[in-house]
């Protein structure tokens, strides 16, 4: 394997095309998903898509209805296209921000692998990672995965071309030996180290991955400057000693501003850890008393297991799965050794999401269940697409190594290689993308009862407050074509705690889920209310609908 170098213009323009033709495949995508009505089978894209439009369309419209626990930005970009209510009712909005960052992931991964390998390897890489049918049908969801994977990947390319600006005449900072003060100052490092820390506060506000993402870019990013430092007077770090600083203030002033931001609205700065929509409180409240607790449980080993096999079923067939796992090792160890002096190393963030999960599933209450273990269901696949950019990059690391050398055989290797490709998403996209799978079998009872429930909302008046507990049903509201701000929710804090103390006047109509705080509600204060639809479906609780005698039309 030798390293290629070549116009850093051809690239760009290459890099262009890669992201038109990622732009047609996601719309193919899209236009099928449309068709079958696919866009919103996942409940949390749902929940993305009501969080974005509260924060427009609810009793107490602003910023708080951000919430506490999912972090923000996904939701501020979903704003201009949630206000639509055709978009939200469809799950369209979800789409407008999802595909471009399907293009931009794209794009990116073209771009970090065109640092090391030729075009033909390159293309290789890109087409494994954007024909992934579980990766271009969460880029058709209001899901977080496609804008978190483009944000990881051009944090790596930013974080490797800031080592490589650093660098005088291609040598990597350890061996400078001339004028190093000329590389060092050079601006185009101090922009690109200050554009890979926005990029690292965005991951912080997507997803909490990015907190140690951000964390691990940190240290590659410090460790040339540390170097420098051996043997520079430190007068002469110029602007990229001042880059540094503001760079290291992004990302801890990021998380921070989450932390004041839940301690100011909602009391504990670490609300999203211990409040009462957290993972930890959803798992106590979802668990049934003296069940086994689930796979991996306090045990990392085994937590790693799982996720790695829900990263490997989503890549690939279930028998190549492994294969492709390995193949990526030996990649990222041929990788590291040929291109050690080529600034690889920060590329190994990319393996980072295999320990975060490690230690998120045994320790943080997000459990992974995969069809092929115990207990043999569908949850939280999707977290094994975090891998996907590693097996993509690694794996095409080996196309170099495998090639002969004659030109020929090198085209025919390379032909084969992305014919492999093309055979590998088809044959996942026969047998059904994993995280497609769960999202259909996960959606088998929620579905039919937001349904009924669309239909009943339908019916009534369309003047009049409606109380509902929102967070388990906001889809059959959002079917219903019902704005926000006539449902009184607990997304409205004093207003729904007056409603919940007198619902006949709180409310023209009442919505009350078996168990919830509605329901409650209406058994301590019953008085005004008269019952006039049941709903019931298999595994869900049955939905109450109440006409107040008491708050008319208001």
């Amino acid at each position: 394997m030798t390293e290629t170098r070549s116009d850093p213009a051809a690239i760009r323009r290459e890099t262009l095309l890669v992201a038109w033709a990622a732009l047609a495949i996601a719309l193919v995508a899209l236009a099928y998903c449309v068709r079958h009505g696919t866009l919103l089978l996942f409940g949390d894209a749902v929940a993305h898509l009501h969080i974005a439009r509260r924060v427009l369309d609810s009793l107490n419209p602003g910023f708080r209805q951000l919430g506490s626990v999912w972090l923000p930005l996904p939701h501020i970009l979903l704003l201009p296209f949630v206000w639509d209510m055709a978009w939200w009712r469809s799950g369209l909005a979800g789409a407008c921000l999802s595909i471009p960052s399907y293009v931009l992931g794209c794009a990116g991964i073209y771009r970090l692998a065109r640092m090391w390998l030729g075009m033909p390897a390159a293309v290789v890489v890109v087409a494994f990672y954007g024909l992934n049918p579980g990766l271009l049908y969460m880029a058709t969801t209001a899901m977080t995965e496609p804008l978190f994977l483009a944000e990881v990947i051009w944090a790596v390319v930013l974080i490797v071309q800031y080592e490589r600006a650093l660098a005088d005449e291609g040598l990597p900072p350890t061996e400078l030996t001339i004028d190093p003060l000329e590389s060092a100052g050079n601006p185009t490092a101090s922009r690109l180290l200050i554009s890979a820390g926005l990029v690292l506060v965005c991951a912080i506000f997507t997803r909490y991955d990015g907190w140690v993402y951000a964390a691990a870019a940190w240290l590659f990013a410090t460790r040339p400057l540390i170097i420098c430092l051996r043997h520079w007077d430190r007068r002469r770090w110029g602007p990229v000693g001042g880059a540094w600083v503001l760079f290291t203030a992004l990302l801890l002033g990021a998380p921070s501003l989450w932390l004041a931001y839940n301690a100011k609205q909602f009391g504990d700065p670490l609300d999203f850890i211990r409040g009462p929509y957290s993972a930890r409180a959803i798992e106590a409240k979802t668990t049934p008393p003296g069940s086994p607790p689930h796979p991996g449980f306090h045990n990392m080993r085994v937590s790693a297991h799982y996720f790695l096999k829900a990263a490997e079923l989503g890549a690939a067939p279930l028998r190549q799965g492994n294969l492709l796992f390995w193949l990526s090792i030996a990649g990222t160890l041929a990788a590291l050794w040929v291109f050690r002096r080529r600034q690889i190393w920060p590329v190994l963030l990319l393996w980072l999401p295999l320990p975060f999960y490690a230690y998120a599933v045994a320790y943080g209450s997000v459990p992974i269940f995969i069809p092929i273990w115990w207990p043999f269901s569908w949850y939280n696949t999707r977290y094994g697409m975090e891998l996907l950019p590693a097996f993509a990059l690694f794996a095409g690391c080996l196309i170099p190594v495998l090639i002969s050398r004659p030109p020929k055989l090198r085209r025919y290797a390379i032909l084969a290689s992305l014919l492999l490709v093309v055979a590998n998403s088809v044959v996942l996209l026969r047998s059904r993308p994993l995280v497609f799978e769960e999202a259909f079998v996960n959606s088998r009872t929620r579905l039919p009862f937001e349904y009924a429930l669309t239909k009943a909302l339908r019916e009534m008046p369309t003047q009049g407050m409606i109380l509902m507990h929102v967070s388990s049903d906001v889809g059959a509201v959002q079917q219903a074509g019902i704005p926000l701000r006539r449902v009184v929710n607990e997304g409205d804090y004093l207003t729904w705690q007056r409603a919940l103390e007198d619902p006949a006047r709180g409310a023209a109509m009442v919505v009350a889920l078996d168990g919830d705080r509605v329901s409650q509600a209406v058994q301590r204060h019953p008085e005004g209310l008269r019952l006039i639809n049941v709903i019931c479906s298999t595994s869900n609780p049955c939905a109450r609908i109440y006409r107040s005698e008491l708050a008319g039309s208001r």
